[in-house]
């Protein structure tokens, strides 16, 4: 029952990653091979990095927003140095 509520949450999804679909693959095959112990520190580890590359994502855009807007104090004219902005680690 938890599978198909997943798969249907998972393609709406317009990221087109189908992370939960992908998720539950994984523990799917992880299952049978390990400890349920075990596989979920794996489990939780990638939602950790999901979370964080959602996170990662969304403050890039806001500074790709906020280098493109005029009226703001870091406005940058080029769209190079914009994205090369976006990337700095230091931003």
């Amino acid at each position: 029952m938890a599978k198909g509520n997943l798969q249907k949450k998972s393609n709406g999804n317009d990221s087109g990653l189908n992370f939960e679909a992908q998720l539950w693959a994984a523990a799917d095959k992880m299952r049978g091979h390990m400890d349920a112990s075990e596989y979920k520190h794996v489990c939780l580890g990638l939602i950790f990095l999901k979370y964080i590359s959602d996170a990662f994502e969304e403050e890039r855009t806001q500074l790709l927003f906020g280098f493109s807007d005029p009226k703001n104090e870091w406005f940058i004219k080029d769209d190079p140095q914009r994205a090369e902005a976006a990337e700095n680690r230091d931003e």
